[in-house]
């Protein structure tokens, strides 16, 4: 059973968060919606007011390769504005850079790593990324729920490095969702989003069990309707 950062010490120590900073971007690629960054704040302030020092991780979009337009640069300016009395520096490369930048880190200091997707190596999980990942810190968070289905090196691979917990987003998240599955007020009517059926699939199948209906929106929708025989033009399927 995984604890959470409320339930251990978690005093002066390196902190490698998991954060959840993929935000909407506008065509522009501006910040759309900032809601994903507000719903991490407080998972971050506790870490901070604990005399934490943090490196967060995170990804932005799907970019094939490091590509300028998915950077976490955009990210870090909000994150300012959050966390006004904080020096956050955008780490290009965790890889390459100086080790003493990590070891000389000062407590009013929050580092960002660059878009975790610019490196293959994540997608892959690859046990030598992870553990290049890992040495950055003494421990590892993860506020990232939405992520937290995908066996990736940040998400997963850390884990067998570091002593892991979650944080105060993913905690209020499966409080959440447990308390509608175990205890449904009727009538339940679950409303499920996004694009990829594979990774839905079994949480849905769950909720045919205690829902009374099911509403189904987004590309999401559109694999139902590919399946009655219905055209959806060029829109996205996975059927």
């Amino acid at each position: 059973m995984i604890k959470y950062i409320d339930e251990v010490e978690t005093t002066n120590k390196r902190v490698l968060v998991r954060a959840d900073f993929d935000v909407t971007l506008n065509p522009n690629y501006t910040i759309a919606d900032d809601a994903r960054i507000i719903h991490n704040i407080p998972t971050l302030r506790y870490l901070l007011k604990n005399n934490n020092k943090l490196i967060c991780v995170a990804k932005l979009g799907r970019p094939k390769m490091k590509d300028p337009a998915f950077s976490l640069k955009v990210v870090v300016e909000k994150l300012k504005e959050y966390l006004p009395e904080y020096t956050i520096t955008l780490i290009d490369d965790f890889i390459t850079a100086d080790k003493s930048i990590f070891a000389n880190q000062k407590s009013n200091e929050i580092f960002v790593l660059e878009n975790i997707r610019f490196y293959p190596e994540e997608k892959k999980n690859d046990p030598e990324f992870a553990k290049k990942l890992a040495s950055l810190a003494d421990i590892y968070v993860n506020d990232a729920f939405a992520m937290s289905h995908r066996v990736e090196a940040s998400v997963v691979g850390v884990t067998s490095y570091l002593p892991s917990y979650g944080g105060l987003l993913l905690k209020k998240e499966v409080a959440t969702i447990m308390k509608a599955v175990r205890e449904p007020q009727k009538p339940f009517v679950a409303i499920i989003g996004g694009s990829k059926i594979g990774t839905k699939i079994n949480i849905i199948g769950k909720l045919m069990e205690v829902s009374n209906s099911i509403l189904i929106g987004g590309g999401l929708a559109n694999t139902f309707l590919c399946a009655q025989g219905i055209d959806i033009g060029k829109s996205y399927c996975e059927y």
